[in-house]
């Protein structure tokens, strides 16, 4: 099976900064693109950034300036710089991956468990 891991999470204040990681392990052959997605309480959930296995990255109109995302292919991790901070991206941040487990498998998502991020006014 494949796992990610979140951590970096936390409470901050408005304008100030936090650093997301998310490392993929298991039965891993390849990785398409990896991302992050919040959810708010009530909200649907959103994408946030998505990177390729090239460094091709997308990014929600919301975050574009402040955030920024990055991946270490050779770790299998992914990583979100949150800077400028607003109370509005306060939400759980959820890791995702594109994962082929071996030769001729399918492409398969996987999701992290999550890790809260609080923005206080």
């Amino acid at each position: 099976q494949v796992q990610l891991v979140e951590s970096g999470g936390g409470l901050v204040q408005a304008g100030g900064s936090l650093r997301l990681s998310c490392a993929a392990s298991g039965s891993i052959f390849s990785i398409n693109a990896m991302g992050w997605y919040r959810q708010a309480p009530g909200k649907q959930r959103e994408l946030v950034a998505t990177i390729t296995s090239g460094g091709s990255t997308n990014y929600a109109d919301s975050v574009k300036g402040r955030f920024t995302i990055s991946r270490d292919n050779a770790k299998n991790t992914v990583y979100l710089q949150m800077n400028s901070l607003e109370p509005e991206d306060t939400a759980v941040y959820l890791c995702h991956a594109g994962v082929v487990r071996w030769l001729d498998d399918p492409l398969y998502d996987y999701w992290g468990q999550g890790t809260q991020v609080t923005v206080s006014s």
